[in-house]
């Protein structure tokens, strides 16, 4: 029996740490690191089944059950195949992000900003996606939307899809820093050019697997550099996005990263060791 597997929990999710209850994000990364090898058939049943019953009636998943709206968790479980998810909930889950975009994406919100002063607003096509409905976009939960459709879009081909995963990809490279990579999604801070963090250059790559623009090749550039770093957190997120890229990294470095164990941190792991689970 594998560690993740010994963590799930009686009621067939999965929690942050040994005991805790479960929550969405463990359970889907903990699937996904499961659904090509490592967890039992059983398992499996049981992590599905609890998936399935914590889905929401508008089709989208809270961070735990039962705990308010559905948030960006939601492009998470949309990652996971349809077959084995279900193809309604499957469905249900790419309706629910398709509906989702940043608070400045509204038209009226980028007027009102650009009447304060705010004189960094674009006003093309872009549109992100936010952690919470009703915020502003960022980074990461665009970055996981976009995988997560095109997905979608390589198995079921729409013009709807196409169209979303266009301007998603806009408002990555849009929020490129530009020395190279990404942070959260502020490229401007105080005044002076923002840095890149490990983890969000890692998931914007691979959610710009096949994009050729001159922002992706900084981006890879600076996971790189990033992956050299022996203490550099994100390791599994650079190295499944520089895999996106075709840039194949050794498996045993860097090393791992010393911190308490996480069950997200073991299943992100165990999945950027099977990238083919993300980018098949």
């Amino acid at each position: 029996m594998s560690i993740i597997e010994a963590a799930q929990n009686p009621d067939g999710g999965w929690p942050y740490e040994p005991g805790r209850g479960s929550w969405t994000e463990p359970t889907v990364f903990a699937l996904l690191s499961g659904v090509g090898s490592g967890l039992s058939a059983s398992s499996l049943k049981r992590g599905f089944e609890w998936l399935r019953a914590s889905q929401n009636s508008d089709g989208g998943w809270s961070p735990q059950p039962k705990t308010g709206p559905s948030t960006w968790v939601t492009a998470l479980a949309a990652l996971l195949p349809a077959d084995v998810l279900g193809e309604g909930n499957h469905r249900r889950s790419v309706k629910w992000l398709l509906e989702q975009t940043g608070q400045e994406s509204n038209m009226a919100y980028r007027i009102r900003q650009w009447m304060l002063g705010n004189q960094n607003l674009s006003f093309g096509a872009e549109k992100g996606w936010s952690w919470y409905p009703g915020a502003a976009a960022w980074v990461m939960p665009t970055a996981i939307s976009l995988v997560a459709l095109r997905r979608e879009q390589a198995t079921r081909p729409s013009d709807v899809v196409r169209e979303r995963i266009q301007s998603g990809t806009q408002y990555l490279l849009l929020h490129a820093c530009k020395e190279g990579g990404w942070n959260h999604g502020a490229t401007h801070a105080l005044g002076y050019e923002a840095g890149a963090y490990p983890e969000t250059t890692g998931v914007a790559l691979l959610a710009l697997r096949g994009v050729k623009a001159p922002e992706v090749d900084r981006g890879i550039a600076q996971a790189e550099t990033f992956y050299q770093d022996p203490r550099a957190a994100g390791a599994a997120w650079l190295r499944l996005g520089l895999e996106a890229q075709g840039r194949h990294v050794h498996a045993d470095s860097p090393p791992a990263h010393p911190r308490k164990f996480n069950i997200l941190d073991e299943a992100l792991y165990r999945l950027s060791e099977n990238p083919d689970v993300l980018l098949a």
